[in-house]
């Protein structure tokens, strides 16, 4: 009985081609995949359009109404941005060069007119007035001398014009001319002598002015602001290289302090001397000075397109210092303008730069209205002061979106911050 054979080599295991039921598992989860990913991507999209966005937002003042004891019975016409300066301020330097030996004042200290503040080295110059005060001593001796002489001559010269007078024999016309040439010669050395005394005050004086040059004073009373040397460095009265102080001191009368300010030149019409100020620092925004313009500067300047005015400081407080930020609302009595027109007279709205934008060469503000944004046109004019004043398009009291979103669109939900 045989056995069958079997051909062994036909038989193949197809691994490249997987089972129906998987394949259809593979698909089935792509799908699903794909749905999950679509939806989330589309709750994302609705949730992020229907999201409100926080933003920064201020509302339009019209000039109308202050609430501040500066100005209680005022409205603020201009607002400029400066700083706090002392009308009379120095850096007090030395006259002569020379080592600072002793400095007697520090940052704070408060000095009278006239006290010395500082001294130089000065044992060259006491030795100064010492010779010139001995060649004074000198000079005078040699006076005395001068004038003794000149009176032995003038009386030998009258003496022998007495003898030939009465005898004229005795004495001959040559020995009284010649006597009384001695008696000039005698009166022009006394004179030269009294020109050397001369000289030799002068110089002793010069010496004196030399020695008190090294004593430093305060050239008015004030508060020093700034130590500039120390002692043992070299000042002098300009500055000559890097080991050479120009100044020891800087000082400045704290009674004279004012506030400087750049006014946009379109406004400083409605600037007048004696018209008042509002003044809030940097250092204490909630807190506002009176004052006053002192000066208007009679020039412009032409690079900014500014004014600068003066503003005196009616309210002293120890709390206000030179160099300080600050802030001046220039205020306009109400009534000024009674017998204006109307259109004169019509509040004028002042809203932050920040408020203002650019758009298609037009400035627009975005307005916040039940929760989303609004476009206006508005017309705006030049910045002043961190405000800028608009002319038309708003009337006062509008919320107004200044920051938070970089592309503010038509329509947009605003959750709005305390304005």
């Amino acid at each position: 009985m045989s056995t069958p054979v079997h051909d062994l080599s036909k038989l193949r295991i197809d691994r490249d081609t997987p089972p129906p039921g998987v394949r259809r598992a593979v698909k089935r989860n792509a799908i699903f995949a794909l749905v999950v990913v679509a939806l989330i991507a589309i709750v994302i999209v609705v949730l992020r359009r229907g999201a409100a966005v926080p933003v920064q937002t201020v509302i339009a003042a019209a000039s109308g109404a202050t609430g501040s004891s500066a100005g209680a019975n005022a409205t603020t016409s201009v607002t400029a941005n400066g700083y706090v300066v002392a009308r009379t301020r120095a850096a007090v330097s030395s006259k002569v060069a020379g080592r600072l030996a002793y400095l007697g004042v520090a940052e704070g200290s408060f000095v009278q007119s006239g006290r010395i503040i500082a001294r130089l080295e000065n044992a060259d110059y006491e030795a100064q007035v010492a010779q010139a005060a001995a060649n004074l001593a000198s000079a005078r001796a040699r006076v005395v001398e001068a004038e003794a002489d000149h009176d032995q001559q003038e009386r030998d010269a009258r003496r022998l014009r007495d003898i030939r007078t009465q005898n004229a024999p005795l004495v001959s016309q040559q020995e009284v001319d010649a006597a009384e040439t001695r008696a000039a010669t005698a009166a022009a050395r006394v004179r030269s002598a009294a020109a050397a005394v001369a000289a030799a005050e002068a110089a002793l004086r010069f010496a004196q002015v030399n020695l008190d040059n090294t004593a430093i004073r305060a050239p008015f009373t004030g508060t020093v602001l700034r130590k500039e040397a120390e002692v043992g460095e070299v000042v002098a009265p300009s500055v000559g290289g890097g080991l050479t102080r120009g100044a020891v001191v800087t000082m400045a009368d704290l009674a004279s302090l004012e506030v400087d300010v750049d006014v946009n030149e379109a406004y400083i019409a409605r600037i007048t001397a004696r018209q008042g100020a509002r003044i809030i620092l940097d250092a204490y925004p909630d807190t506002s000075f009176g004052g006053h313009v002192r000066q208007v500067v009679p020039t412009a300047d032409r690079q900014r397109a500014t004014v600068q005015v003066k503003v005196a400081i009616d309210d002293r407080d120890p709390r206000i210092l030179p160099e300080m930020g600050a802030r001046v609302d220039f205020l306009q009595p109400e009534g000024r303008h009674t017998n204006a027109p109307a259109s004169a007279i019509a509040p004028r709205v002042r809203v932050p730069v920040a408020a203002v934008r650019e758009e298609g060469g037009h400035s627009v503000v975005w307005l916040v209205r039940d929760g989303r944004l609004e476009s206006r046109a508005v017309e705006a004019g030049p910045a002043s002061g961190g405000f800028r004043e608009i002319r038309t398009g708003l009337s006062g009291g509008e919320l107004l979106f200044v920051g938070g979103v970089d592309a503010p669109r038509v329509g947009m939900r605003v959750i709005v911050s305390k304005p």
